[in-house]
Parts: C-alpha cells; structure tokens; sequence
C-alpha cells in the first residue's frame, strides 16, 4: 500500500566502518605482503610487494556462495489472479513515441516529465528462501526500483509529442546481482528468526552489505537534480531524460546514512530538510540541506530509545515536525526469536515539534491516541498551535503477520471497509489498515492536543498529496489515491480505484446523522474509475499562469485490469468529477507502485 521501500528498511553497515572485505584487503596487504618481502629481497625484477588479497577474497566468496547454493533454496513468491499486475515488467531498449490519446492535453500544460517509482523485483519476481534454519522472504514492499516515465513537450506549432520510457535504478546491489545473473542477496526481513540473522551475516560476508540498495519509492527534486529514493540508503542522483543512474548522493560524505523517501523543502529558505532512521544508534537523525543542494548545514541526533520506521516528516516556516509512532525495528526482539519490525498496538505515539536548526533538547513532545500515519498531507503555524493532517490508521500494513498466519487471510482482513464510527476503535484486524485524513491541533504554549478524524467512512484514503507550493504553509486543498477496499480485500493488496478532493476549509453539505454527532467532517468530492481500473503514482500538476491554489491537474498511472492496459490520466481539479481531459494509452503494462512526481521543465525532445 505504502512505500517504505516504503518501508523496506533494512540493517545496513555503518559506512563509517571498513567492511569485512576491506578489513580481509588490510591484514592481506599489510601482514603477508611483510612476511614475504625478504624471500625476494636478493632476487632482482620480482616485486616485493604480492598483494594475495583478491585470491583470497575470491576464494572465500566462491566458498560461501557454495554453502549458500548447497543450503539455501530460492521460491519464487507465487501472485494470484487478481496481483497479477504487481508482477514485475522488462526494461524497454529505447523510448517509444506515444500517440494513443483519448481526449485532449490541454494547451496550458506545461512540458516536463511525469515519474513513477515502484518496485519491479528481478528475476521473475520476490523471493523467499527455504533452509535448515527456517524460511527468510522479501516482503511486499521490496524489489529493484523502475522508474516510468512520460516526457510531454510542446512543438512550435502547439502540437504535443509524448514518450514513455522505463528503466531500474542501477544501484551497485541492482549491477551486481545483474552480472551475476542469478538471485544472490538473501532475504532478510521476514521469516525465522535463525535463517534471518544468518541471512544478514552472509550477505556482509559475501557483499559487504546485509540487504540490497533497492531505491524504490519516491523521485524529488532538489536544486535542479534528480533523485531516487527508498528510506534504507542514500539518494541515487537520475538523469532525468535518459533515467541513467549517476551515483549515489552522500553530500561529499557529510551524511553518510539512510535517508527518508519524503524530505520536504522548507519554505522561505529553499533549504531541504530530511531524517535518517537507523537500527542502531543513532535512532533518528535529522539533516538540513543547502538551498543549492551543496552543503549540509545541520545534522542532530534526536537520543531516540528506540527505532521507528517514521516514513514521512513535516516543516512549517519555523519547525520540523517528526512523527515518532510504535511501529519499531528492533534487533534485539529478533535475536530473541521476534519479528525484525513489528507494530507495537500497546506501544506509545507522539509528535514532536522543533525549531528549523534544533537539538533533541529543543522538541516538545505531544503524546497522541496510538496509531499509525505514514504519510502527511502538510503543516503550519496558527498562532500558537501547530496543525498536522495526515493519513492515519488503526494498525500497519507493515510487514506483514506474525510468522505462522495465514498471509492472505491477514492482508485480506485488514483491508475491509470501514462501516461505522464506532468499528474504528475494534482491536480486531477488521479494516486495520482503514486510513482516514486526521487533523493533531499541537498548541506550543499550553501542550494541549487537539486530534479528530477530518472524513468519514466512506472511503480509505492514502499517498495524500497538495500544491506543493504550499508546502509548510496553510492550504485549503488536498487530494489522495482511494483505496478500494472490496477489491484490496479481495486481493490481499492495496488497490486504489479513484482519487479524493479534500476541500479543509469548507464543511461536508452531506454525512448521516449518526456520524454527525460524532464528528465535523469537510468536503470530499471523489473521482471514481472505471469498473478494475486502478491508479498508483499520482501527483498535483499546478497551472503555470493559475491564480488560485487548486488550479491545475492531478496526474496518474492507472491500469485496467480487464483490458490489462495502462494508461495515464490527466484530470482537471476543477473539475474533479468529470472524465479525464486526456487518456494517454501506454505501449506496455506498468505495474502497481508507488510515489509520482511531475517534473515541469523543458524536455529535450
């Protein structure tokens, strides 16, 4: 449902650290190469210098990749019907000329590049694998990234050119495996506990990294570069019209850390604030980087006690606002026998609010009903409080069950509607993972917490998004993908058939009685799909020369299940509930993903 590639975090070795390898590259060089330096000492044109290192490596990997052949089987993680288009696709060659549209691209829209990010998982699909030490598997949310991307220019005589075009981020993970030709990272996130642990130190031994470097869940944008992202390592900067990888983004070394998939430029300043979670301390670090994208001017340790996969973070014009809820990642439960990352129902939740340039001891702390909320839609200052909407659940869709339930029972349960007021506080699985816009007033003077959900049940709501020039500021509009909840229950997979316009500021004109004694819920208008048409990677397009904050388009891969065709649609906001104003056919399937992102500059075709 949810990025946290996405939410696939992963234990990672400090780089800070010489790996295994390059310890084995010291001792080799430093010690043999001294031992045999006299043997050779009167015989001349022989160095004196044998470097034995890759020999041993070599031979040491080889052999560990025997054990891991002979011990470990690789299964494919089998998709129904109704996943199938979860499945990963080919790369294509080259870039393809778009000219099936249906309906106009209006004049007005500006040229650019419209992505997706997703994971797109090589070798035929997620793998689990079978041991004397139990199962490890991958979990759904993992696989190699692939971006999708659509290049709409503008000819001089106002006619539009569209290509589409496809490519995995080339991680060195991603190049590595693809030499190899083969599966070769274990999985490491879900499954026993023995086969995990083992899985990582293998992995470290063979790779020098515990897990893969998978950049799958968000695209942004920050001084004129390009990046892709999952929250388990660094940024990998893309050229954004051939969609090469160009490397990894480590700010000259000064953040050398995981790094979340939604940093969130502050306003006024340019400057991009962003965090890193970690399973080792430190927890929870935050950064704030240069407006021309060169230098990190702040970096701080929160003292975090535990880890929380926290997945988004707020800004307003003075504050950063962090997201500390009990889904937790902790290495300890799993050598006792637990889960690596387990949602915690008993555990405690809080947002913290801190100056732009604070430490730890500069967060107030406001403790709020448990939940969970991976992703914000904005917030900002009013007078003294500062407000927060979000998408917010009952429980985690994140990993999964508990080792020994039955998967698609799980899925399936915790995907249902949502029927009434009073079904939100059921402890039962039922509609868990059912997510409604909330509103946490955090008044800075008094501590108060003021929280209420801001819709009612009508439809589960995720991967909000807003006119991004308001981003830390008080917006009046929002929008999100709709899950459809019979068709993920049915599936046992997050399937969105529409989107939602949230109108903050205006009242809803129509909710039953019984939740309106409850709550004061705002407007929502929905654009539904046609019948098994679902949609993933929408993004907010404004108008250029628009004057109000909602003026623009929302933009979306979507792909129709009986078809099995995919599109991207364009449709006007002000408009909502009207038809697309294009239906651009794709030459080939996309998958189901995650993050979009409209990039509005010139294209070069």
């Amino acid at each position: 449902m949810m990025a946290m590639s996405s939410y696939a975090f992963q234990v990672r070795c400090s780089v800070h650290k010489p790996s295994i390898p390059q310890r084995f590259d010291h001792f080799f060089k430093v010690s043999l190469s001294s031992t045999l330096k006299p043997l050779f000492r009167d015989f001349p044109g022989v160095p004196t210098r044998i470097d034995v290192t890759e020999t041993i490596k070599n031979t040491s990997v080889r052999l560990l990749d025997g054990f891991v052949d002979l011990v470990f089987e690789f299964i494919d993680q089998p998709l129904l019907h109704s996943q199938s288009n979860f499945a990963p696709v080919e790369e294509r060659r080259s870039e393809i000329h778009v000219t099936g549209i249906e309906g106009m691209i209006p004049d007005d829209f500006p040229q650019g590049v419209y992505l997706r990010n997703g994971p797109n998982p090589l070798f035929g699909g997620l793998k689990s694998t079978m041991s004397m030490f139990g199962r490890s598997s991958h979990i759904w949310v993992e696989g190699e990234g692939m971006l999708h991307a659509l290049y709409f220019n503008k000819k001089s005589d106002g006619n539009w050119i569209v290509f589409y075009k496809n490519k995995h981020v080339e991680t060195e993970t991603f190049k590595l495996e693809k030499q190899r030709n083969k599966p070769s990272f274990l999985p490491a996130i879900e499954g026993n506990s023995p086969a995990i642990l083992l899985a990582y130190l293998l992995n470290l031994l063979r790779f020098g990294k515990v897990n893969k470097e998978i950049s799958n869940t968000n695209i942004f944008e920050h001084s004129g570069r390009f990046y892709s992202i999952a929250e388990n390592h660094l940024p990998h900067e893309i050229n954004i019209f051939t969609l090469e990888t160009l490397g990894i983004w480590d700010l000259n070394g000064a953040w050398n850390r995981p790094f979340t998939s939604h940093p969130k430029k502050a306003p006024g300043t340019g400057e991009l604030v962003m965090m890193g979670i970690d399973a080792t301390k430190p927890f929870f670090e935050i950064g704030v980087i240069s407006a021309d994208g060169k230098n990190l001017v702040h970096k701080v340790d929160l003292k975090f006690n535990r880890c929380s996969l926290c997945h988004d973070l707020g800004v307003t014009q003075r504050y950063n606002v962090i997201m500390d809820f009990p889904l937790t990642i902790d290495i300890r439960r799993l050598i006792k026998g637990g889960p690596l990352i387990k949602y915690e129902k008993k555990g405690y939740a809080r947002i913290g609010v801190m100056p732009r340039y604070g430490d730890a001891n500069s967060i107030k702390w406001f403790e709020v009903e448990q939940c969970i909320a991976f992703h914000i839609f904005n917030c900002f200052e009013d007078r003294d409080e500062v407000v927060v909407w979000a998408c917010r659940a009952r429980g985690s869709l994140i990993p999964g069950p508990d080792l020994g339930l039955d998967k698609f029972e799980w899925f399936s349960r915790g995907f249902k509607p949502l029927n009434s007021i009073e079904e939100n506080d059921d402890l039962s699985q039922d509609a868990m993972f059912f997510s409604r816009c909330y509103e946490w007033r955090l008044n800075m003077q008094t501590g108060e917490v003021k929280e209420k959900n801001l819709i009612g049940t009508q439809f589960s709501v995720e991967f909000p998004m807003i006119n991004e020039n308001f981003i830390g500021v008080k917006n009046k509009f929002g929008y999100t993908q709709v899950v459809d909840s019979i068709a993920s229950s049915n599936s046992g997979m997050a399937k969105y058939g529409g989107l939602a316009k949230l109108y903050f500021e205006e009242p809803e004109p129509e909710f039953s009685s019984r939740e309106r004694c409850c709550e004061d819920f705002i407007k929502v208008e929905y654009h539904k799909f046609e019948e098994n048409t679902f949609c993933s990677g929408a993004s907010f397009v404004p108008r250029q020369t628009g004057l109000e904050e909602d003026d623009g388009w929302i933009i979306t891969f979507v792909h129709n299940e009986d078809t099995n065709i995919s599109y991207v649609y364009v449709i006007d906001t002000k408009k909502f509930n009207s038809d697309p104003v294009a239906k651009i056919r794709l030459p080939s399937r996309v998958p189901y993903g995650f993050h979009g992102a409209f990039m509005p500059i010139p294209s070069q075709y």
